[in-house]
């Protein structure tokens, strides 16, 4: 057989398989009807909720879920996690989250490094955590949100460093310029309704740029060192001062109690006299006497030995022990030298 009676033995074959236009139209309508029932429906997670647009238009908000909606690209869903936490950082990048948290070994000095109002310049790292609040506006009202939240981010950061001193910055200010940007950024978001509440603004690291950083941790020593020198210094203080004032208040005291005492015992004893004065100006011989016999019975008990001679004796027994010398161990004096005493 030559090769034309080939050609016309195929042409006048009829195919062992022929395709029905009816199976064709069949599996074509449960193609389409699968595609549109899988694309009719949608899985909203529980820290999300969804925003269902219809030909690019938004037209509701569903919760977390499952839901529906119409297939083929008529709506389209855009989840947004409004109820989880979001972060932006600044200057550094996480490589990677956890326990054993791990940062990205590249620097990014666009970002970091920052003129301070006093002409110096600082490193800055920090982060913005923040929450979506609003999302209608933040998908809708804002083109590419997320960058313009970093840059208004940086124009705030930048703002408020520059109103602040080298030290300021890098010792003492850190929670107050936290504070000052957590504020003007929020209120800048809110401006620009980007649906965006704004929870903590955190410094991570502020450091000197590189090449200062010797000469800047010297100054840093040498000012914790005064620091500490002023602070013991005050401890010294405060332990001496109050010891002083206390022993001075001690000290007045005690005077003040010594004067009362003092004046009250003048007191009594004027009013002891004037008393007596009374007395003796009605009988002055019975008072006279009264008192004698009062200030004898005060003074002869504080005698050792007491010698008792009458006046107006001359002499005196030879044999009385007198003690040695002229003057008895009693101090009495012998007859003749000035009378008797005790």
């Amino acid at each position: 057989m030559d090769f034309e009676e080939r050609v016309i033995d195929l042409k006048n074959k009829k195919p062992e398989f022929e395709l029905r236009p009816k199976l064709v139209a069949g599996i074509g309508v449960f193609l389409v009807a699968a595609i549109g029932i899988w694309g009719s429906w949608f899985q909203v997670e529980a820290d999300s909720v969804g925003m269902v647009m219809r030909l690019g238009e938004y037209v509701r908000q569903t919760g977390p879920g499952l839901h529906f909606k119409l297939p083929y690209g008529i709506e389209t869903v855009e989840k947004v996690p409004t109820e989880k936490q979001l972060k932006e950082e600044f200057g550094f990048r996480t490589a990677e989250a956890g326990v054993d948290t791990r940062y990205s070994s590249k620097d990014y000095p666009d970002e970091s490094l920052m003129l301070t109002g006093d002409l110096n310049v600082v490193d800055l790292e920090w982060t913005v955590q923040y929450r979506i609040v609003d999302p209608e506006k933040f998908l809708f009202e804002v083109r590419h949100v997320r960058d313009t939240f970093r840059h208004m981010n940086e124009a705030v950061m930048r703002e408020v460093v520059g109103d602040r001193t080298v030290n300021e910055v890098l010792t003492v200010g850190r929670t107050e310029i936290g504070d000052a940007v957590q504020q003007k950024l929020q209120k800048l978001a809110d401006q620009y309704e980007t649906g965006i509440r704004v929870d903590q603004v955190i410094l991570q690291d502020i450091t000197p740029p590189d090449p200062v950083k010797p000469s800047f941790n010297e100054v840093n020593q040498a000012q914790q060192q005064r620091e500490q020198l002023i602070n013991e210094a005050k401890a010294d203080y405060n332990k001496a001062v109050p010891s002083a004032r206390g022993e001075a208040q001690r000290t007045i005291q005690k005077a003040e109690g010594y004067a009362v005492n003092r004046v009250n015992r003048a007191k009594g004893e004027a009013a002891r006299f004037n008393s007596l004065l009374e007395e003796y100006k009605k009988a002055p011989e019975v008072t006279r006497r009264r008192i004698y016999i009062e200030t004898l019975g005060e003074v002869l008990p504080k005698a050792k030995r007491k010698v008792i001679i009458d006046g107006d004796t001359s002499n005196v027994v030879p044999l009385l022990p007198m003690g040695n010398g002229a003057m008895g161990e009693g101090g009495v004096n012998l007859p003749g030298q000035g009378g008797a005493k005790k």
